[in-house]
């Protein structure tokens, strides 16, 4: 079997810039690419996509963002209701005992009434078979008498 001939690669080169070798050597990039060299706020300098501004023009800041109206009014008010409505849960658990015994005491009522309106209609039923007194029951007897299927009918009334 031959043998193949031997292929020699170079040597990789390893790439440790000195410090600030950006600033000292020629842009790598062509200008108006978008890319240039940024300080980041923490003092680190990168590459970063960047929109250039006009030659002698200097760039315009972004005019600022302002809140609206609707959306200060609605933070504003939203811890006002939340503390409203946790508010009243705690008056309602501080009711709710209250609440029970009038609703207690409202059935007791009912039945009071209710007792109160069934009291003389017990008692003026009692009166007819020997109750508590009162104007004594009247009897009447009445005696009727017809002859015949179309006769005329006559009757008497005994009051004791």
């Amino acid at each position: 079997m031959p043998r193949e001939p031997a292929v020699h690669l170079p040597t990789p080169i390893a790439w440790n810039p000195a410090p600030n070798h950006h600033a000292a050597s020629m842009p790598a990039l062509p200008s108006g690419s978008g890319i240039s060299w940024v300080t980041l706020p923490d003092g680190t300098r990168t590459l970063a996509y960047t929109h250039p501004a006009p030659i002698g023009v200097a760039p315009t800041p972004a005019p600022p963002v302002t809140v609206p109206t609707w959306a200060k009014t609605t933070a504003l008010l939203a811890p006002t209701v939340g503390g409203g409505i946790g508010a009243a849960g705690i008056g309602i658990s501080y009711a709710a005992p209250g609440v029970l015994a009038m609703a207690e005491a409202l059935w007791a009522l009912v039945a009071l009434i209710a007792a109160g309106t069934a009291l003389p209609l017990i008692l003026r039923t009692g009166r007819g078979r020997g109750g508590r007194g009162g104007a004594p029951v009247q009897h009447i007897t009445q005696n009727i008498s017809a002859t015949g299927l179309f006769g005329r009918a006559t009757g008497t009334l005994n009051n004791r």
